[in-house]
């Protein structure tokens, strides 16, 4: 206690206590808030001295700090109070060469870093801004044609991504090089970060690279800036780490909003999200996935809502979606998605591997969906996508704007085959193909009216096995009265149960030539037209109620 009084005697201006804490205020280590000062030593300097003495608290009273990179060190907690704003420097010469790698990196390095740190924090009801417009084009859209799809494989064609059906949603140029992530986590252990607002980043947000034990609560992230329209400027990506939890945040930008990337025990629960692109990434590249939960969560206005992905030798596995409502619509411009809700794929990609590794024990508990497309489970011929169920789940196709311009397209992207990339097919509520043991329980099927003609089945299933359907209610698009509600072709062992045709329904049930096993039992099938095409199956079917039996 005697040195404490004595160190606060010394420098009173510097530092002051704080509930048994010490407190260095950066404007007295010489960083001013008026907007214009370079505050990147100032602010260094008193996070090298707080860490030194043991840990503690680095404070910004309101006003505009400008800064370039800034390293924070163990034991140390930022904060930034009401009204206080980090705002990084649009001069790439402030942040210096990269000297951490890691993916999703430019060369440069980020505003806030932390490498190798424990105990650390970044708390407070301020604003870290980003100023990613300085690092795009405002006005030259950004457009990859020939690289990750072909326009002689979609469904436009050569009018696909014509800028006459609209460039309000971007993505735009990038001016490169960017500087990197804006908060930056590298081997570190025990963080915490609330309650800032982060915006405008010119990369991905925040950035945990092999981290443990984080824990992100209550902060705000946006890309209001640019409209949602900087391409890779993801809200939070998780790349190697373990025991991460993220909670009561929301996060509305351009590209994912949360990317889970070779990471295992994390949790996100009660946030609303909104991406350009998807709003909860689950894999992709990189090393396994599993032990993740999804819970109570809110997406709008988004591309994509949930997507599940291998590219790569990495497999994913036991993630748990639970209690969400999703509303997707078609986007302009070069973002992967099509409005999907629920994005479920396998594919091989641009790289010299043939491996690709496995999704499996996947589960879509309670959620509600609102989109411009249908659920899509797509694997691939050595990555079957396994034990993969739907419990309780409403879907609604509805109309929108876009669906001549975009619509009618599986993207699968990043995809090796640019056939299997971005391709014209005909839209399902739910489709699957190379998936096994899929279980679908309670699924709701509605449809807007004055769709596209390219809208089908309620579901349909190619190339699979053991599939189980228990309590589907629907049936077909309502201007496919030759589709059918559930469409089957080239699998094996199915079961269908308890389900109710929708009025309108053509066929209930069509089976193409290679489908061997199953049982149809116990459905109500009596508002169809047909109950099964072909007439004579080589599937069990008892105790339904067929067309003609009379009226529920």
């Amino acid at each position: 206690m005697r040195n404490r009084l004595l160190l606060l005697l010394a420098f009173p201006w510097a530092i002051y206590a704080q509930e048994n804490q010490l407190v260095r205020d950066v404007t007295a280590y010489g960083a001013k808030g008026d907007g214009r000062t370079l505050c990147t030593a100032a602010i260094n300097r008193a996070i090298r001295e707080c860490s030194a003495a043991g840990g503690g608290t680095v404070a910004f009273p309101a006003g505009q700090f400008r800064c370039g990179s800034i390293e924070l060190l163990d034991n140390v907690s930022l904060r930034l109070e009401a009204g206080a704003v980090l705002a990084a420097s649009t001069n790439l010469a402030d942040y210096g060469p990269q000297r951490t790698s890691a993916i999703g990196e430019s060369p440069g390095e980020g505003l806030m870093t932390a490498r190798h740190a424990s105990n650390i924090a970044i708390t407070g009801r301020g604003v870290i801004e980003g100023n990613g417009m300085f690092f795009v084009d405002p006005v030259k859209l950004k457009l990859t044609e020939g690289t990750d799809y072909d326009k002689q494989y979609i469904r436009q064609g050569e009018d696909y991504l014509n800028p006459k059906y609209g460039t309000s949603d971007g993505p735009l140029e990038p001016r490169e090089p960017r500087p990197g992530n804006l908060v930056r986590f590298f081997d570190c252990t025990n963080v915490l970060l609330s309650g800032v607002t982060i915006r405008n980043s010119p990369l991905w947000t925040v950035l945990v690279a092999r981290c443990e034990r984080v824990n992100i609560t209550g902060i705000l992230i946006n890309s209001f800036g640019s409209g949602r329209r900087v391409p890779n400027d993801d809200g939070i990506d998780l790349v190697e780490s373990r025991l991460i939890h993220i909670s009561d945040c929301d996060i509305q930008n351009g590209d994912d909003c949360i990317a889970v990337l070779g990471s295992e025990e994390v949790t996100v629960v009660n946030c609303s999200l909104s991406s350009r692109s998807t709003a909860v990434r689950v894999g992709f590249a990189g090393k396994d996935i599993r032990d993740c939960v999804f819970a109570n969560l809110l997406i709008h206005d988004s591309n994509r809502g949930l997507g599940v992905y291998v590219r790569g030798r990495g497999s994913v596995e036991n993630v748990l979606f639970s209690d969400i409502v999703i509303r997707t619509r078609l986007m302009t411009g070069h973002w992967w998605g099509k409005a999907e809700p629920i994005h479920v794929s396998a594919m091989l990609r641009e790289t010299n591997t043939e491996q690709l590794g496995q999704i499996k024990n996947i589960r879509f508990r309670d959620i509600i969906a609102e989109c411009e497309d249908g659920i899509l489970l797509y694997g691939a011929p050595q990555s079957i996508l396994r034990d993969i169920s739907f419990d309780n789940v409403k879907i609604r196709v509805r109309n929108g704007p876009l669906h001549e311009s975009y619509g009618g397209n599986f993207d699968l992207r990043s995809s090796r085959d640019l056939k299997t990339a971005l391709f014209a097919h005909d839209i399902p509520a739910f489709y699957g193909r190379y998936v096994e043991g899929v279980a679908i329980h309670g699924l709701s099927v509605e449809w807007d009216h004055g769709l596209p003609s390219f809208f089908s089945h309620a579901v349909e299933m190619e190339d699979f096995k053991s599939v189980e359907f228990d309590g589907l209610r629907g049936g077909p698009a309502p201007n496919s009265t030759e589709k059918s509600a559930i469409a089957l072709a080239r699998g094996a062992g199915v079961s269908i149960r308890n389900c109710i045709a929708a009025a309108g329904t053509g066929t209930f049930l069509s089976v193409e030539p290679g489908v061997e096993g199953g049982l149809l039992v116990n459905n109500d099938l009596r508002l169809a037209q047909k109950a099964y095409a072909p007439d004579h199956l080589l599937i069990h079917a008892e105790g339904n109620l067929l067309p003609g039996e009379g009226h529920p």
